[in-house]
């Protein structure tokens, strides 16, 4: 089954995703009045915009948050469910740009969201499938002595131990793919079923008292007196402060947004159920993910069936045939698998910046942005919902950590960058290759 179309509008149902035809999580969405006054309106029903709503209303805060599609409509109910343990860059890298001791921050900060993911699934008993373990593959032969001393780094340095190394040997005893030559394993990490997590914070949020409406697209925010009015073609939202979590659905509501964080399409094929062959592919049962820069990225379903995240493209349009897109990503790694059948194919838009860093601001008073997760959302966001929570509550700490991270804006300007950044893509798309 593929799906295609304009990647951006909106919809009343979910696509037809693996996700949605299995998921077990249910919300009933509040009845949208047409105007709606609040203290905070969250505009996106992903994982940030359910984060923040979930912990402004433990906290007692009026919040109402607008969806324009179904909660968890967009990437957060489409990724692969892959569960990482740290920032979308590594400590290596972080230490170079903001110095040893924020990097540690950073560090500590990526270890609460992890701890973050537990506290929410067994708090609210959310039935979200999670699996532990995550491999991270290496494509390149030279990549392998990174990847040991990375390993040790981390091990000496942060006191990280959930992370070890695989030579290829022992990689190959674990992942029937001939395609790679070593790796590492993070027992930390994991997977979850997307669409139910997504929807498990927001059965929560739901319960502690927020208000969650879909259906309900915000067209244009406008200060009005001492706060905000949101507009929809379904009515508006009064707010005294506003929370913008759109990610890569943004389109043209906040131009200072738009700067930074640009919409990419990824896609994912599910195969039939492929019984016994199912453990033999990852015998460990850890979600996958390698070290392109487009990057794959796959694992096992509880139903035997192969989930399978591989190719991008950068325009408003979904390939007609998105299982065939996948296809060649899929049997390039297990060539065993030439000619499965898949019975779903779905893609999915998700925000990216030039650092691949979250783009965490407050852009004037009473108005904070978060997204530009680059593909790490699924701990990341409902944290860094919390994180926004906390902030507009007083306690800013954190906040004030991500909000100091430089997220240039894209380079070209409003006519150039789309361009530009296909052009870079396809670049580093092409370096995989060589």
């Amino acid at each position: 089954m593929s799906v295609y179309g304009t990647t951006l509008q909106p919809s009343s149902e979910h696509v037809p995703s693996y996700y949605a035809a299995t998921q077990r999580e249910r919300v009933t969405a509040s009845v949208f009045s047409g105007d709606v006054k609040t203290d905070v309106c969250v505009i996106g029903g992903g994982y940030a915009g359910l984060g923040a709503a979930l912990h402004l209303a433990r906290r007692g805060i009026p919040v109402a948050l607008i969806e324009q599609s179904r909660l968890g409509w967009g990437a957060s109910g489409r990724n692969g469910g892959q569960v990482h343990v740290g920032m979308r860059r590594d400590q290596e890298w972080l230490e170079k740009k903001v110095g040893r001791l924020a990097a540690l921050r950073f560090w500590n900060l990526a270890l609460e969201a992890r701890e973050h993911l537990d506290w929410l699934i067994q708090t609210y008993q959310i039935d979200c499938s999670y699996r532990p373990g995550l491999i991270h593959a290496d494509h390149k032969l030279r990549y392998v002595a990174e990847s040991r001393e990375h390993v040790e780094w981390m091990r000496k340095r942060y006191g990280y131990r959930d992370l070890t190394f695989l030579p290829r040997e022992e990689l190959r005893e674990l992942l029937a793919s001939d395609g790679y030559f070593g790796g590492t394993f993070d027992a930390r990490s994991g997977h979850l079923h997307a669409l139910d997590w997504a929807l498990g914070i927001a059965r929560a949020a739901a319960a502690q008292g927020a208000q969650l409406y879909e259906g309900v697209e915000a067209t244009k925010i406008t200060r009005e007196g001492a706060g905000f009015l949101v507009e929809s073609p379904s009515g508006c939202v009064r707010a005294r402060r506003i929370v913008m979590a759109c990610n890569g659905y943004l389109r043209r509501l906040e131009p200072r947004v738009q700067a930074r964080v640009m919409p990419i399409n990824n896609y994912v094929a599910v195969t039939e159920n492929l019984g016994s062959t199912a453990r033999e592919l990852i015998r460990n049962g850890a979600a996958v993910s390698d070290s392109r820069f487009v990057v794959n990225y796959f694992r096992m379903t509880p139903d035997d069936r192969l989930l399978f995240g591989g190719g991008e493209n950068y325009s408003y349009r979904f390939p007609r045939d998105i299982g065939a897109f996948v296809r060649p990503h899929v049997e390039a790694v297990f060539p065993q698998l030439r000619g499965v059948g898949f019975e779903y194919a779905w893609g999915g838009t998700l925000g990216i910046t030039t650092t691949r860093m979250p783009y965490v601001r407050e852009l004037e008073p009473g108005i904070i942005n978060l997204s530009g997760f680059s593909g790490l959302g699924v701990v990341l966001a409902p944290f860094i919902g919390k994180v926004v929570a906390d902030a507009l509550a007083g306690e800013r700490a954190s906040f004030e950590l991500l909000s100091g991270l430089a997220v240039p804006p894209f380079p070209g300007g409003p006519v150039l960058r789309w361009p530009t950044l296909v052009a870079a893509m396809l670049y580093y798309a092409l370096r995989d290759r060589l």
